[in-house]
């Protein structure tokens, strides 16, 4: 019991280092995470003062908590049991892969980011790049219910109406908005994760994966988060509007309950005397491929082409870009119209 072991020195090195870990684990990162927690607090108190839609406590709650409020809900967790006997699998493994899809989807909201870094990049951008020219904006917006979630259901014309729409937003709420696959490319997905917005596989058609995005987004709108959609489901060709996707919006009402929490949606149209991938699109248009060549590498040439144009004193806007805001509708008063 009392005989001498000895052990390779390897071994004693990574057990100690594991040993520091365990125990910086238990005595330091909670004390670290609380000295975040109520700066963030404090952040979040001094901005809901000055927004006219405060943050919902449903975006500041812990993502792992999100997570797991998704996973384990009774929707989610039915299809995982019909995917399971679907597919043929193990309840568990059926079970994994809708954890998968639930940490790809769920963001992890940063008050800090949001309105010092994303919104301060946004104004910059848009007022680089555009004249910008709003419409309505005060007198749609002011007379909205407080307590309602608010959706702005909008056309797709650039990647350029993610930033003005957040550069319009920041001084009354933090908006919430869906986006396609090219944003998950990092550190652009850290960002963008950070900013509230949730990333979506527009061409996923599994029955398990369009569970879990619905449930999540019913949960973001009965929380009262303030959400951006673009029913196209992509950036328009040729300028006009493209039949609508109603994925989105079907999550949305059908989550909704007559005695809960409003929902108003409020119509958004966006023009560009010029969009920035303007010979991308019609390029596209022409070959019916929406399968887009700009890459990280072409993005950077072209701010670089911008930042030399700056320099050189040759550099000019792309000309105006116009947002107008259209009567908002609420559902509760559309559920008492039709006497659904």
């Amino acid at each position: 019991m009392f005989e001498t072991i000895e052990l390779p020195m390897w071994f004693v090195v990574i057990a100690a280092i594991f040993a520091a870990i365990a125990a910086l684990e238990r005595a330091l990162i909670p004390s670290v995470r609380w000295f975040f927690r109520r700066r963030m607090e404090r952040v979040v108190s001094q901005l809901n003062a000055r927004l006219d839609r405060p943050i919902e406590p449903f975006k500041l709650a812990r993502r792992h908590d999100m997570i797991q409020r998704l996973l384990y809900h009774p929707d989610v967790m039915q299809a995982v049991n019909d995917h399971a006997r679907k597919e043929g699998i193990p309840e568990n493994v059926a079970f994994q892969e809708a954890q998968k899809y639930a940490r790809e989807i769920v963001p992890s909201f940063s008050a800090t980011v949001y309105f010092t870094v994303a919104s301060t990049i946004a104004r910059f951008l848009s007022e680089t790049l555009y004249r910008v020219r709003i419409g309505r904006f005060e007198d749609v917006l002011s007379g909205l219910d407080p307590k309602a979630t608010v959706v702005f259901v909008m056309n797709h014309r650039s990647n350029m109406d993610y930033v003005l729409v957040t550069y319009l937003a920041s001084q009354r709420s933090a908006l919430s908005y869906a986006v396609g696959e090219w944003a998950r490319i990092w550190p652009i997905s850290l960002l963008i994760r950070a900013m509230g917005a949730f990333f979506i596989r527009r061409k996923s058609r599994g029955l398990l994966y369009r569970r879990v995005l619905a449930r999540y987004v019913q949960m973001a709108t009965q929380g009262g988060v303030t959400q951006a959609v673009f029913p196209e489901g992509g950036l328009s060709l040729d300028g006009r509007l493209a039949p609508p996707r109603m994925g989105f919006l079907n999550y949305v009402i059908a989550g909704w309950e007559p005695k809960g929490r409003d929902v108003i949606f409020v119509p958004v149209s966006i023009n560009y005397d010029r969009v920035l991938e303007d010979y991308i699109l019609l390029a596209a248009g022409k070959t019916g491929e929406r399968r887009f060549g700009a890459n990280i590498s072409a993005i950077a040439r072209f701010l670089a082409q911008q930042f030399w144009l700056w320099l050189t004193g040759r550099y000019r806007r792309f000309g105006y870009a116009a947002v107008h805001f259209g009567a908002p509708v609420s559902l509760s008063a559309f559920h008492k119209q039709t006497g659904g």
